[in-house]
């Protein structure tokens, strides 16, 4: 089948890209811009790529798979519609070419990306051709997406919509047989009103998953109790529940299932998310049948994910680390684990607000809740949404590179969060470091 992506150069359409590829289908694709490392992803794959969405210049097709960032006005979006082409959202795609495997689904808030890789890289470390599709980069994969021979197949689900003809969360489409839940709390304001309509899809999610299936979720996190508490119908495997047959105690690093137990304290990361995350991938391996000391030997010399914690490099004695932190919860544990193992060093962390939720404002006040870190903390706020005293606001990253120029001596670390292009922030900052 000939299918064209229009938005093909996300990292989610851009994997599928691939897994359609791999399945035998003839693919081409639009975007409005190609960047890097997607674009020469897809330029190895020789797939045909069309810049903007001009319908003159959109090839025929069987079919056309449309992006969620597309909406009505969309000139190819009108074209397919008044000429009543045939048209899926990539989720479904997805959903369609999964739908016999073992599906092995991670949700949540935060830790997807590096949680997906943790379960990906065990599997793999047994030597099974797994399938994936996971949002974002790691060193241990030679890409984010893979059609795998093996039935597992490990997906980052993630609850935002999936096309502007079907407002349900894109892990709707995937049908897991192993649900994974890290967290839940409230975000993406720009298609959730609070965090009761996100509640909602999750709920909507463990009413198609068997009652063979399985559902893992921390007992700490309130918000995913409440989803299940609503029904749930499959295996529950409550992490730290009463009388639960999987257990984690974070002051030992202690992991505990089904009578076993195996301490993963020198695992190569740092970070008490990074331990949640884990031994949530290890104890979602186990649930499928992979042996507790296994599952753990394949995280030994696990690469991490980039922009992860990710270490750009030390420059005139200046490290700089660029993590994807976008959600107070996930700026304050980034922050505390580079304090933890940074100790007694000076740290300087700026925080971008470049999500649609932090620059719309809808975490308020929680925002300043991480100064109480007791850190040295600089805001890149490009909507003026912040206001205090503290004159450690800027608008424009030219006045905070400005500003990080004149005492940037004063540090050992400087940690950058955003989940924007961090390289606006990097890159000046370290030819700054560099000509000192």
């Amino acid at each position: 089948m000939k299918i064209h992506i229009l938005g093909i150069c996300g990292t989610f359409m851009g994997g599928l890209a691939r897994i359609l590829i791999e399945s035998g289908h003839k693919v081409s694709g639009s975007d409005n811009n190609f960047y890097p490392p997607m674009s020469d992803q897809l330029r190895e794959l020789d797939v045909e790529l069309t810049k903007g969405f001009e319908p003159s210049s959109m090839p025929e097709a069987d079919l056309y798979v449309i992006g969620n960032a597309l909406s009505r006005g969309n000139k190819c979006v009108e074209e397919i519609l008044n000429k009543n082409l045939p048209y899926k959202s990539g989720p479904e795609m997805l959903g369609d070419i999964i739908k016999d495997r073992f599906v092995i689904a991670v949700s949540g808030t935060h830790g997807k990306t590096t949680t997906s890789f943790m379960i990906a890289k065990i599997f793999q470390s047994l030597g099974k051709d797994i399938g994936y599709l996971i949002g974002g980069i790691s060193p241990d994969f030679s890409f984010s997406a893979k059609i795998g021979s093996d039935e597992i197949f490990i997906i980052e689900a993630d609850e935002y919509d999936s096309a502007f003809f079907d407002k349900r969360s894109k892990f709707i489409h995937y049908s897991p047989n192993i649900l994974l839940i890290n967290n839940i709390e409230f975000d993406h304001a720009d298609i959730f009103n609070d965090l009761d309509e996100i509640k909602k899809q999750f709920h909507h999610l463990l009413k198609i998953i068997p009652s063979s299936g399985k559902i893992i979720l921390f007992n700490h996190d309130k918000n995913a109790l409440d989803v299940i508490n609503e029904g749930c119908w499959a295996d529950i495997i409550e992490i730290n529940g009463n009388a639960s047959r999987a257990s984690f105690d974070s002051s030992s690093s202690m992991i505990k299932f089904d009578g076993k137990s195996v301490c993963i304290n020198d695992l190569p990361f740092y970070g008490s998310h990074n331990n949640l995350n884990a031994a949530a991938a290890i104890i979602s391996a186990v649930s499928y049948g992979i042996d507790l000391n296994d599952a753990y030997d394949g995280l030994k010399d696990f690469s991490g994910v980039l922009r992860r914690l990710e270490e750009k490099g030390t420059f005139n004695g200046i490290t700089i680390l660029d993590d994807f932190a976008h959600h107070p919860t996930a700026i304050k544990s980034t922050i505390q684990a580079v304090q933890e193992k940074y100790n007694g060093k000076n740290i300087l962390n700026i925080i971008e607000l470049g999500s649609n939720t932090m620059s719309g404002g809808f975490h308020g006040e929680e925002l300043f809740s991480i100064d109480s870190l007791d850190s040295d903390i600089l805001w890149l706020d490009h909507k003026s949404i912040l206001k205090n005293n503290k004159g450690n606001i800027y608008n424009s990253h030219d006045d905070l590179i400005e500003s990080v120029s004149k005492n940037c001596s004063h540090f050992d670390i400087i940690l950058i969060m955003t989940n924007k292009n961090s390289r606006n922030i990097y890159e000046p900052l370290r030819d700054i470091i560099e000509a000192n």
